[in-house]
């Protein structure tokens, strides 16, 4: 695969608003049972045109994501479906989906309609419902549970199953692959690989325990404690988060939620019009590949890099923060040596040292990740755009990051298929 060389946007497009749901789970919640997908996306845009200070008539045009529309709320077009939940009803809009990577593309998307010069003010949101289903032919505030056997049905509708077999090697098996291979190519023994795994998931779990909108709050070492443990270590490799293949434990798996997230953005030149700290998007880079194969998240992730870095025209010693989709834990890691923002001769050191929590010289996922702060599929993305964008205002509190963040990377992977990676600046 040649490497694609792109072109800056034709006009400077800026982050102006944000807004994202807390990452629950409906079922089971007298609080929150019975809301709709609309609704969340619905909350996420609203809250995200008042961060921005702008009304529904300002906005130009919107874009709706959801990973797997047709199986998680019996619709084809949800964007259509979710307008009048926040004023939109008659407004341009369309519909995406690119599984688990549609909250990453849907920045890019909107930016791109912005740079093309045809609007000003674009809203991007994604929302999903990813731990209840529809109840069939009700009202769509009517929801169930479902066994991960269900889900699982779903999956085979986003791998390329001309020239692969997807899932049917198990579930497991594939998600082991990458750490593996990590452990291959950094001669880590298995024990050792272990730990990192397990490091990884108390991260992200440290970082979520201050972010009032994850799903999961509790830290190991309190998990730990109750369970009577002398460590949060301890606990990970004991049966109570038991191995689920060679090197995966149940700690490095998603956290299923609901939830959504939204953007607002606008051409730079406007944007100090609405707020006094615009969040620049420097530029993205994307690649498709058949990411199942662990060989070919690596390829497609160091595609997508290396086209943002050509685009923002900087380098990897610029990135103060860094996020990865991580519904398998050791994307995060691999990714960030990919992008060099770890060390790729030993970028685990820095987990195992707890120098990747929000507290950390190099934070990543400081809202928790997805084995923490909870993944809601097509909005995990704009949840962490959020996240990166309240940090690099400084408007995290107790989990804001040590260094005021100047220049932050995102890089998203889902549904087998979508690579991306994208920089933002402090304006």
């Amino acid at each position: 695969m040649n490497h694609t060389q792109l072109r800056p946007y034709s006009r400077s497009v800026s982050i102006i608003g944000v807004g994202c749901t807390p990452f629950m789970e409906i079922l089971g919640s007298p609080e929150t049972e019975g809301l709709t997908e609309g609704e969340l996306f619905g909350y996420a845009a609203l809250e995200a045109m008042k961060d921005a200070g702008v009304e529904p008539k300002d906005i130009d045009y919107y874009f709706h994501g959801q990973a797997n529309p047709n199986f998680v709320s019996e619709y084809i077009t949800p964007n259509m479906q979710v307008a009048n939940w926040f004023g939109m009803k008659g407004k341009g809009s369309m519909h995406h989906s690119e599984a688990c990577c549609t909250g990453y593309l849907a920045l890019e998307i909107a930016v791109m309609a912005v740079a093309s010069g045809k609007y000003d003010i674009v809203l991007s949101g994604s929302a999903d419902m990813g731990a209840s289903l529809p109840v069939e032919g009700q009202p769509a505030h009517k929801r169930r549970g479902f066994s991960l056997e269900e889900f699982n049905t779903s999956l085979k509708y986003i791998y390329d199953r001309a020239y692969t077999r997807g899932m049917q090697a198990g579930m497991y098996t594939i998600f082991d692959d990458l750490a593996a291979l990590y452990a291959r190519d950094h001669k880590l023994e298995a024990d050792t690989m272990d730990q990192v795994l397990c490091a990884m998931a108390i991260n992200n779990r440290y970082n979520a325990s201050k972010d009032p909108l994850a799903k999961l709050r509790q830290t190991y070492d309190e998990v730990a404690k109750e369970k009577g443990f002398s460590t949060a270590m301890e606990f990970m490799q004991s049966p109570f988060n038991p191995k689920i293949g060679d090197y995966m434990r149940v700690s490095g798996l998603e956290e299923r939620s609901e939830g959504a997230a939204a953007v607002i953005v606008c051409p730079t030149e406007i944007a100090y019009k609405y707020t006094d700290q615009p969040i620049v998007v420097l530029g993205t880079g994307s690649s498709a590949l058949e990411a199942s194969n662990p060989h070919l998240e690596r390829r497609a992730t160091r595609e997508a890099c290396q086209q943002v870095y050509d685009i923002a025209g900087i380098k990897p010693e610029e990135i103060d923060l860094f996020y990865a989709n991580d519904f398998v834990i050791t994307s995060h890691l691999d990714a960030a040596e990919i992008a060099g923002y770890l060390p790729q001769e030993n970028g685990y050191q820095y987990v195992l040292e707890g120098r990747t929590r929000f507290d950390g010289d190099k934070p990543i996922n400081t809202n928790g990740g997805r084995t923490s702060f909870g993944h809601a599929h097509a909005a995990s993305g704009l949840a962490d755009i959020y996240e990166a964008v309240k940090q690099m205002r400084g408007e995290c509190g107790e989990r804001q990051v040590k260094k005021l963040p100047k220049t932050a990377m995102l890089r998203g992977f889902g549904g087998g298929q979508n690579v991306s990676a994208t920089i933002l600046r402090k304006g």
